[in-house]
């Protein structure tokens, strides 16, 4: 297919699966991420993701989620293979309406407190001290008790 034999389906498919990999993709970044900064020493490093995500959020992810939405609906309008009544269609939209409600209520309110808990002269969150040590700070940790060097107990 050449680009002058490309079809508005064709182009509202290619845009549709752009968009949700950049939502998905982005979504997976973000928590990878987020595991990251939990396990950084460095108090300033929840706040300064936090500060990502809120260029991140409305910058990148949010039109992306608008964009598969709208992306699909065109699709289905454009096509005569495809109707609202079909279950697949219901059960999308029923997951998209839930994955944005999770993230406009849940995420949301979990981004605020962690800004919070972040602002200087707080203590360290709940949350952060419970969360798992990354392996090099494990291994400095064996290391300075003796065990790495062949110490016997």
């Amino acid at each position: 297919m050449t680009l002058a034999t490309q079809t508005l389906y064709d182009w509202l498919l290619f845009l549709h699966v752009l968009a949700a990999m950049v939502w998905v993709g982005g979504g997976v970044m973000l928590a990878a991420i987020a595991a990251r900064v939990l396990r950084d020493p460095d108090p300033a490093a929840v706040g300064r993701f936090t500060a990502s995500l809120r260029s991140l959020g409305p910058l990148v992810l949010a039109p992306a989620t608008v964009a598969v939405l709208g992306l699909g609906i065109g699709l289905v309008v454009d096509s005569d293979a495809w109707d609202f009544g079909q279950l697949w269609l219901q059960l999308g939209l029923a997951l998209f309406a839930a994955a944005f409600l999770i993230g406009a209520v849940w995420q949301s309110r979990t981004a605020l407190a962690a800004t919070r808990a972040a602002e200087p002269g707080r203590a360290a969150p709940r949350w952060r001290r419970h969360a798992r040590p990354s392996t090099t700070t494990t291994a400095k940790r064996a290391d300075s008790s003796g065990a790495g060097r062949g110490a016997t107990a």
